[in-house]
Formats: structure tokens, C-alpha cells, sequence
């Protein structure tokens, strides 16, 4: 049990204050060893379990969502991660006032994009897709259209219509078929902006996609085998691949309301035959026209170099990091097969992940540190706040979200590099990177925030109603069951009992059991008291306060 409870913040919270976290005290901590296989999980399905399934497949799980994923037992609740998920119909013009064709309250998805348009329409399309994520129901849809961004990166592209095509399309295709994603997201109009897809022409050939295709999106890069030859591909096959992806340009007149289409001008594209090395079995690639970039992910994936690629990325985006030989071998090697089995569909891949024994181990749980959007997600979900606002100032709210997720360093629609976020790919840190000397102090802010004043913007704010929090617990007159009830399905594992008894004391500070109850009980038989209320409201903020402050409620 000690690898669950991996010290990537300073001291255990059992002997320092939550407000002492520095994070100049973080140090390494030791790798978690995951045992077990892709056999079938066949130990006890408990709240604890169902607890993590949700942890890792969908954001701010609530005590309603667990205890239904709970009673619908493993099989069942895997079926329904796999479901499609609601329609959220498209972006609107939620604020912007000076749109001469989109009215607020509509959505400018197809209307003409003026000079003086593109900038609300970036926030709208941010407010937009993080509001999906907040209203997320019981689908692991949305954290796998977040691991396709993370796959197939585009950043910085700074056009909504083009950003909002290239979202919807990993949305599309979240929980579908990996090489018909390939296949479409190479002539994807943003992917061809961003990876210059649309200057590559027989004449001036560019390998930018044809080495990203290769390197990061398909087979990877494995260890230098020889001259230009890195195991899975070689430089030959980079400009095999570009010649084959040459004469496609973007078609889009921003003023007549369309969406940028992918164009193919035949005149501009190679057309000599493409050579591929031994690693795709020396195959030739004679011209195709429009539908030649189809042959070549065909080959590409019949190699079955994809389906290995593919398990170790879902495997470090939902289990964790670190992959030994034993892994390799137990885990990563068989899911790569069910990849194969199943012609790269992803539902039998994440159902096998999903029900593994691997997966439930005692040593998963907990082992992961929150990503930026799981971390401020959960902070608006976890406690089931009711939001009763007109579309306009719920869009307002997401977008403060947006931003929130931005300054702990996750700009969604714009990662670090064309490999994704570092914590999902550097080594030896990788989701450790999440914690820093910036973000550690943001983060607590927000925690802060959110347990006293609440978070929100103008009128509009989302606070915890923490009486009706409280009163839902099974016995809040005692402090003990209290704290360990309130932190039950928020926190991946159990407090300890020290931690118990920190919190106690910050919510009564050096008394008995029978003051909290005595103090307690007087609130209830009087709860129009404003001055009880308020003693009991505070003592109550200050220690949910010092809860969500403590290390392990960035682990999941």
C-alpha cells in the first residue's frame, strides 16, 4: 500500500499544515509497481472500484455517479463508459455584442468569420468545449477526445472554424476506429495548416507531416537500428510519405460562412511510384491521386506497429507512466493484440483495459497526479453544485474554467509541441510535471477558493452548500465520521487517521468529540440562527478547506 501514496508533494499531511506545502520540498518519489494482466478482473465489485474505474475514464465524479456505476456492477458499468454521448449542439456567441451576423445566443459556426469576429469565437469555442467536460455524463468520451488531441496534436492555429472542425472531428471518432482517424485527421484542415501539409507539393516537397505521421501519430520512434533507420521506420519512408502526401491545399472563404474543406489539385502531386522500406514489408505505392495518403495508413497499419504504439499511450493516459518488462510483456503486449484483433476499434480495446485485473490493482489506485483539467473539473463536479444560469453566463463560467486549466499550465487546443503535453511523454518525470513551483501555488488558491468564497465571476458564482453537503452524510454529529465520509469520494484512497485528526483539530480546535456534536445539534434544532449558522458554517469552510488542501487530492 506505501507505492499508492506517492510523496510527489512534500510532507505526508499528517504532520504538516496544507498551507506549509512547498514546493521546493518535492522530490522524486518511487515508481509504483502495477501487478496483475489483461486477464478479466474477478475480485469484489465495491464503491472502491468503481471509485477509481470513474477517476480514470471521466471527469469530477460525483457519490451519485459512483454509487450508480456501483450498482450497475463492472460489465455493465464499462458498457455505459463506452456509450455515445449526448449532442451539445454547437458554439454560440455567448457575450459579443458587435457581431453583425450572429446574434448572442446563436452560434457562429456558420456564418461569415469578420476581421473583427475571431477573437470571441476562440473564447466561445474554449467555453464551449469545456463545458462539454463539465456536463459529462457517464462516458469516457470526452477524456479520449482530450487523448486524441494529446495524439494527433495541432496548437496554435488561431482560427475557431478551423479549431472547432479538428475538435469535433477527434469528438466524431473518440471512441471509434484509430486508422479511420488517421486517415482523416491527415487531411484535416487544421492538421494541414499546422504541419504545413498544404505546402507540400512535387516541386517543393515538405516532410513535416510525413515524419509526425510516422514518429508520433502511428508506428513511433523506436532505437536507432542503423543509418537513418530507427526500428519502426526510416528516413526513406519520411520522404516516401511526403511524396505520397503531396497536392493538398485548404479551400475556405471565411466571409461565405463554410467550413474549411481539404483540397486536392491533382497538378501538384507527385505521381512516380513511393518505395517503403522492409518495415512495411518494402511495399510499393503507385499513384493513387486524392485517395493515395488511404494506401499508404493502410500499409502503415497492416505492419502492426500502430496497435503497440497505440497500448502505451492509453496505458500511461490511464494507468500510469512507467512500463517495465513484466508490463510490456502482461499488459501492453496482449492489448496491443485485442488492438489488432479488433481492427484498431477502440471499444473492445478500452473494455479489455477497462475490465483487467491489472487495472483494479490495489497499487493503481491513486498512483496518477491530476492533469490540469481533471484537477479543475473536479473542483466544479466533485460536490454536485447546481447550476440554474441562461446558456450566456454558463458559457461566461466556462470560460473562467478555461483559464483556470491554462494557468496550471494545459492550454487545450494549443500543447507545448507537436508531441503533446511533456507530462504525458518526457521521462523519467512525466505526469509529475504537473506539480511545480508554479503551479503547486495555483492550484491551492483554487482550493481555497472554492471551499470558502466559491469560484465564478461577477454575479455568478459557484460555492458548495456546504450545509447541504453536511447533511447528506450518514452521521454528521460525529467529526470523525463526518470528515471521513465528506472525504470518502473525493479522495482516491482513505484518510489515515492522523490526517483525521489534523482536520478534527481545525474544526475544533482542541476540544472534545462532544463539542462538534453539541455545536452541531444546536444548528440543527435552529437553523434560522444566522449566529449558530455562521459558527458552524465557518468551522465547517475552514475545515474543508484544510482538506482539499492536503497532497493527496491531486492524486486519482
Amino acid at each position: 500500500m506505501e507505492n499508492n501514496l506517492i510523496d510527489m508533494l512534500p510532507l505526508s499531511s499528517e504532520t504538516v499544515s496544507p498551507n506549509d506545502l512547498n514546493p521546493e520540498m518535492i522530490v522524486a518519489p518511487p515508481l509504483v509497481i502495477i501487478n496483475g494482466t489483461l486477464d478479466p478482473f474477478s475480485g469484489p465489485w465495491t464503491e472502491a472500484t468503481a471509485k477509481h474505474l470513474l477517476y480514470r475514464s471521466i471527469y469530477g465524479p460525483t457519490k451519485t455517479q459512483i454509487e450508480e456505476v456501483q450498482e450497475l456492477g463492472l460489465n455493465a458499468a464499462v458498457e455505459q463508459l463506452l456509450s455515445d454521448p449526448i449532442d451539445p449542439g454547437l458554439p454560440i456567441n455567448y457575450n459579443y455584442l458587435l457581431d453583425p451576423t450572429t446574434p448572442v445566443g446563436q452560434s457562429w459556426i456558420f456564418q461569415p468569420e469578420l476581421d473583427n469576429t475571431s477573437n470571441y469565437r476562440r473564447r466561445s469555442l474554449r467555453a464551449w468545449l469545456t463545458g462539454i467536460k463539465v456536463n459529462q455524463k457517464l462516458t469516457v468520451h470526452e477524456k479520449m477526445t482530450l487523448f486524441w488531441h494529446n495524439h494527433f496534436v495541432t496548437s496554435d492555429i488561431r482560427a475557431p472554424k478551423f479549431e472547432y472542425q479538428y475538435y469535433e472531428l477527434l469528438r466524431t471518432h473518440a471512441l471509434g476506429n484509430f486508422r479511420t482517424l488517421a486517415k482523416e485527421i491527415s487531411v484535416n484542415p487544421a492538421m494541414l495548416r499546422y504541419l504545413n501539409g498544404n505546402q507540400n507539393t512535387k516541386n517543393a516537397p515538405n516532410e513535416n507531416y510525413a515524419r509526425e505521421l510516422l514518429e508520433l501519430f502511428t508506428v513511433g520512434k523506436g532505437d536507432l537500428a542503423g543509418p537513418g533507420d530507427y526500428s519502426t521506420f526510416t528516413e526513406d519512408d519520411v520522404r516516401e510519405a511526403a511524396k505520397v502526401m503531396t497536392g493538398w491545399k485548404i479551400n475556405y472563404n471565411r466571409l461565405t460562412g463554410d467550413l474549411p474543406e481539404p483540397l486536392f489539385i491533382s497538378l501538384l502531386h507527385d505521381t512516380s511510384t513511393k518505395k517503403l522500406s522492409y518495415h512495411f514489408n518494402s511495399e510499393s505505392i503507385t499513384n493513387g491521386g486524392e485517395d493515395e495518403y488511404k494506401t499508404l495508413i493502410d500499409i502503415i497499419f497492416a505492419s502492426g506497429q500502430p496497435a503497440y504504439f497505440l497500448a502505451r499511450k492509453l496505458y500511461r493516459w490511464f494507468v500510469y507512466y512507467h512500463i517495465d518488462e513484466t508490463i510490456e510483456q502482461n499488459v501492453i503486449q496482449p492489448l496491443a493484440q485485442v488492438i489488432i484483433d479488433n481492427d484498431y476499434e477502440l471499444k473492445p480495446t478500452l473494455t479489455a483495459l477497462f475490465s483487467s485485473e491489472h487495472f483494479y490493482d490495489v497499487n493503481s489506485i491513486g498512483c496518477q497526479i491530476k492533469n490540469p483539467a481533471d484537477f479543475v473539473i473536479d473542483l466544479v463536479k466533485q460536490f454536485e453544485i447546481e447550476v440554474s444560469a441562461p446558456i450566456e453566463e454558463q458559457y461566461a463560467l466556462w470560460y473562467l474554467y478555461f483559464q483556470g486549466i491554462v494557468l496550471i499550465q494545459m492550454e487545450i487546443l494549443n500543447p507545448g509541441s507537436v508531441a503533446g503535453w511533456k507530462a504525458f511523454y518526457q521521462e523519467p518525470s512525466y505526469n509529475r510535471l504537473w506539480i511545480n513551483s508554479v503551479t503547486l501555488p495555483i492550484r491551492l488558491v483554487y482550493t481555497d477558493l472554492f471551499s470558502t468564497v466559491g469560484i465564478g465571476q461577477g454575479n455568478r458564482r459557484l460555492q458548495i452548500d456546504i450545509f447541504k453537503l453536511v447533511a447528506a452524510l450518514p452521521n454528521p454529529l460525529n467529526p470523525n465520521e463526518l470528515i471521513r465520509d465528506l472525504a470518502e469520494p473525493i479522495f482516491p484512497l482513505p484518510l489515515s487517521d492522523g490526517q483525521i485528526t489534523f482536520l478534527k483539530e481545525v474544526l475544533i480546535p482542541g476540544l472534545p468529540d462532544e463539542e462538534w456534536t453539541i455545536e452541531y445539534t444546536a444548528y440543527l434544532n435552529d437553523p434560522e440562527n444566522e449566529l449558530i449558522k455562521l459558527a458552524v458554517e465557518i468551522k465547517l469552510r475552514q475545515m474543508l478547506k484544510a482538506l482539499l488542501g492536503f497532497a493527496e487530492y491531486h492524486l486519482q
